[in-house]
C-alpha cells in the first residue's frame, strides 16, 4: 500500500489539497510551503519531511491528514 494513497487519489487529492494544506499550516504554524509540497509518487518524501518537522510517526500523520 502506498502512503496516503487511500485518501489522496488523483481525483480527491487534486481537488482538496489546497484546503488540506491550509488546515495543516493553521494547525502547525512552523510548516512552510516547501514542507507541504506534494508530488505524485513522492508520498514517502512528503511524509518524511512532515515527520522530521513535527516529530510524529508516518502513521499518525497519515491518520491526521485523512481526518482533516
Amino acid at each position: 500500500m502506498h502512503e496516503l494513497s487511500v485518501t489522496m487519489t488523483r481525483l480527491n487529492f487534486k481537488g482538496s489539497w489546497n484546503e488540506v494544506k491550509g488546515k495543516l499550516k493553521q494547525k502547525y504554524g512552523q510548516l512552510t510551503d516547501n514542507d507541504l509540497t506534494f508530488a505524485e509518487g513522492k508520498q514517502d518524501e512528503f511524509l518524511g519531511r512532515l515527520q522530521q518537522k513535527l516529530g510524529k510517526s508516518k502513521e499518525d500523520l497519515r491518520s491526521e491528514i485523512e481526518n482533516l
